[in-house]
């Protein structure tokens, strides 16, 4: 797919096929499994399509079917597919495990062409031209993570954004696994020269050590706009000149919390590069994740731009009345008393 000049976020990271057993069986006793694609990066480029927002997915896959799973599965979602095929590294799978309290992953990412991503994949003509129309460019700590030793992807990054002038989005996606007998700095690093930073109180707190908006800053400085999520509670954004803005989740029935970060990354950029105002902003990262917490898979439809505009313009108690279900939403800010399909 090459619709390059209508791209305006691009999305740089790995994704993977998911396998989960049908039917919500324990593990051991599934026969069947159900295949669909994951990945950070990846949930947030196939919700900003679903939003109407040109977007464009860069990464490396393997030369091997599971890698035509997920270049097929991003591009019949509307994505602008950019990548490298590598002959001799896999693409990587991760598998669902039904557990109590959401779903226990198994990784299998060791070696995976994705991990090899580095400064050549981002001058590649097709990446070069999304880069050149686009507004932001997403990444996450797991794209840092997951990066061989030597990877010179960052530091290239850094330069096209200087030069071309896009702002650099990056959720801080922790994953403990990921830097188990590392040093983080070279994720401090990439949050420090972040124009926007998205991450969880939580994780803020475990990878941190910081979790206020006084302590992340003076962690990671005046450059970014720091975009922290409460746990199920708010979502604030920080902006280095001190203003401040938050706004309450609605309420949700969890079907399982898996990809609700990305929901909220991509409902949040997609308004940015719309234009929306702070409140807009978090309403939408709000709503995509909802609709994310309430189906069983990675990613889910957003609601329709109709039901998204109402409810971004709602008043503030419509707001708090409303409630996200797999059924649908309830709000007294929709056109009827019923129930309304996501």
């Amino acid at each position: 797919m090459d619709s390059s000049g209508d791209v305006r976020v691009v999305c740089l990271g790995e994704a993977m096929v998911v396998l989960r057993p049908e039917g919500g069986h324990p593990l051991a006793e599934a026969t069947t499994l159900r295949r669909s694609v994951g990945g950070a990066e990846a949930n947030v480029a196939g919700a900003l399509a679903a939003l109407g927002v040109g977007a464009a997915w860069v990464s490396r896959l393997g030369q091997d079917p599971f890698g035509d799973v997920v270049a097929d599965d991003l591009a019949g979602r509307g994505v602008d597919v950019e990548v490298d095929r590598d002959p001799e590294r896999p693409t990587g799978l991760y598998v669902k495990e039904p557990a109590p309290g959401g779903s226990r992953m198994h990784y299998y990412r060791a070696g995976s062409a994705a991990a090899a991503m580095d400064a050549d994949l981002l001058d590649r003509p097709e990446v070069a031209a999304a880069l050149a129309s686009a507004q932001v460019v997403h990444t996450s700590g797991i794209t840092a993570g997951i990066l061989e030793e030597g990877s010179r992807l960052v530091t290239r990054l850094l330069a096209l954004r200087d030069a071309l002038g896009f702002r650099l989005s990056v959720d801080l996606n922790w994953r403990p696994a990921l830097w188990a007998g590392r040093s983080i700095a070279p994720l401090l690093d990439l949050l420090r020269a972040a124009d926007i930073v998205l991450l969880g109180a939580d994780e803020a707190r475990a990878a941190l050590g910081a979790d206020t908006p006084q302590g992340l800053r003076e962690l990671l400085g005046e450059r970014p706009r720091l975009v922290i999520k409460a746990d199920s509670h708010a979502a604030g954004e920080h902006d280095p000149d001190g203003s401040a803005t938050e706004v309450p989740a609605l309420r949700v029935d969890v079907v399982e919390p898996v990809g609700a970060g990305d929901g909220f990354a991509a409902g949040y950029l997609a308004a940015l590069v719309d234009g929306t105002g702070p409140v807009g902003r978090l309403r939408q990262g709000h709503l995509v994740a909802a609709s994310v917490l309430a189906a069983t898979g990675d990613h889910a439809d957003p609601p329709t731009a109709d039901v998204r505009a109402r409810l971004l313009a709602c008043s503030e108690e419509d707001w708090a009345a409303t409630r996200v279900s797999a059924a649908g939403i309830d709000s007294p800010a929709l056109p009827t008393s019923a129930k309304v399909s996501r």
